[in-house]
C-alpha cells in the first residue's frame, strides 16, 4: 500500500516511517513542515530507500496537501502532525488550535475530496487514520482506566485541541462516510524524542550536570509506551482495524514521574557514572507545578489486544534501558538540538 504520513519527521511519525520501510513493503510519503521538533535526521537511515519519499509541507496549507495527495495517490493517510508539548500550549495556545484543529480539518477536507474521486475498490480500501492522545480523557483518580467509551474531559490547551481534532475526524466519518480510524495512545518514549519531553530532557540535563526539574512532588502517574511498540499498533490498526472504531494504545506501565526520573538516574549511574562519584539523583529538584496538571492517566488496551492481537513487547524497564543506551550512543543527534533550543531562549537565534 501507499502510506501518507503527516508529521513523519517528528518523534512518533519518524518511528512509523522507519518501521514501515524496515518491516513492510509499503511505500511511504513523509509530509512534514519541519518545525522545531521535526528534523530529517530522524529518517536518515531510510532516506535512500526507493519506497520512501519526502515532501516539505504544512497540513494547514490546503494547496500543498492537495498536491501531495494527488501525486502520491495514498491508500492510507496516517495523520500524526501536531503541536504536542503541554507546556508550550499553556504559553502559546493559538499555534495548537491552528495546527491541531484547523490542520486536521484541512487534512480531512482534502482526504475526502480525494476519496470521492476514487473508484469503488479504491473507496472501500482507503483509510484516514488519526493518531491522538489519552490526554483527551482528562484525569483519573487512584483507580480505573481510560476506555474507548470514556467521556472526553480535556484539561490543557493541548488536550483540548486534540479532543477537537478527534471530534472532527469522527464527524467526517459519521456525516460524510469517510473511512476513518482513531487511536489514542499513552505517553511515548524512546529514540529520537525531541529533548523537551520528560525522558530525553532528564537524560540531557543529567549528563550536563544541570538540575533535574520535577513538577511538584513528581507523583503524577503516566502509562509509558515504548514508541516502537506504538508504531506496531498503528500499522495493525490501519491495516486491519474496523472502520469507524477508536483503539486505545497503552504500554501497561504505570509509573510516577519521580519513579521515571529515578530509574533514568540509576541507569546513568551504572552506564556513565558522574566524575565525582555521586548519584545523578542528587540533581533532582522540585519546581512549582504547572497549571491544570492531570494527576493520572492509565489505558485499557483490551480492544486492540482482542481485535487485532497487538500487545506491547517492551516493559518499562527494558524500554527505558534501550532509550538511555540510545541517547548515550547518539549525543551527536540530540546535543545540537539542545544547543539550538538554548540559543533561541537567549535570543541569539
Amino acid at each position: 500500500m501507499r502510506i501518507f504520513v503527516t508529521g513523519g519527521a517528528g518523534f512518533i511519525g519518524s518511528a512509523l516511517v522507519r518501521h514501515l520501510i524496515k518491516h513492510s513493503q509499503h511505500e511511504v510519503l513523509n509530509f512534514d513542515k519541519l518545525t522545531y521538533a521535526g528534523t530529517l535526521t530522524t529518517v536518515e537511515k531510510v532516506a535512500a530507500n526507493n519506497r520512501y519519499r519526502f515532501v516539505r509541507g504544512d497540513i494547514c496549507d490546503a494547496d500543498a496537501v492537495r498536491a501531495a495527495i494527488a501525486e502520491f495517490k495514498p491508500d492510507v493517510i496516517t495523520h500524526l502532525a501536531a503541536e504536542s508539548h503541554v507546556d508550550r500550549s499553556i504559553d502559546g495556545p493559538c499555534a495548537f488550535v491552528q495546527t491541531n484543529v484547523v490542520g486536521t480539518y484541512t487534512m480531512l477536507a482534502e482526504a475526502r475530496a480525494y476519496w470521492l474521486g476514487l473508484d469503488k475498490k479504491g473507496k472501500a480500501a482507503f483509510r484516514f487514520h488519526h493518531i491522538s492522545t489519552d490526554e483527551v480523557y482528562g484525569s483519573l483518580g487512584d483507580t480505573g482506566f481510560f476506555t474507548e467509551e470514556t467521556p472526553y474531559d480535556p484539561r490543557s490547551p493541548y488536550s483540548a485541541s486534540k479532543a477537537g481534532s478527534d471530534h472532527l475526524v469522527s464527524a467526517w466519518g459519521h456525516t460524510f462516510g469517510l473511512p476513518v480510524l482513531i487511536t489514542n495512545c499513552s505517553n511515548n518514549y524512546g529514540p529520537y524524542h525531541f529533548p523537551e519531553k520528560l525522558v530525553p530532557l532528564m537524560i540531557a540535563k543529567a549528563l550536563d550536570g544541570e538540575p533535574l526539574p520535577i513538577y511538584g512532588a513528581g507523583d503524577q502517574v503516566r502509562d509509558w509506551l515504548f514508541v516502537e511498540d506504538h508504531v506496531r499498533a498503528l500499522q495493525a490498526v490501519f491495516e486491519r482495524g474496523t472502520v469507524g472504531r477508536t483503539y486505545n494504545v497503552g504500554g501497561n506501565n504505570e509509573k510516577k514521574n519521580i519513579e521515571v526520573v529515578h530509574t533514568i538516574c540509576s541507569i546513568l549511574d551504572r552506564l556513565r557514572p558522574r566524575g565525582d562519584g555521586r548519584p545523578y539523583a542528587d540533581q533532582i529538584t522540585s519546581v512549582a507545578d504547572r497549571p491544570g496538571h492531570d494527576k493520572r492517566y492509565a489505558i485499557d488496551a483490551s480492544r486492540i489486544n482482542a481485535e487485532l492481537g497487538w500487545r506491547p513487547q517492551e516493559t518499562f524497564e527494558t524500554g527505558i534501558e534501550k532509550t538511555v543506551v540510545w541517547y548515550l550512543a547518539n549525543e551527536d543527534w540530540w546535543r545540537p538540538l539542545v544547543a539550538a533550543r538554548a540559543a533561541v531562549r537567549r535570543g541569539v537565534a
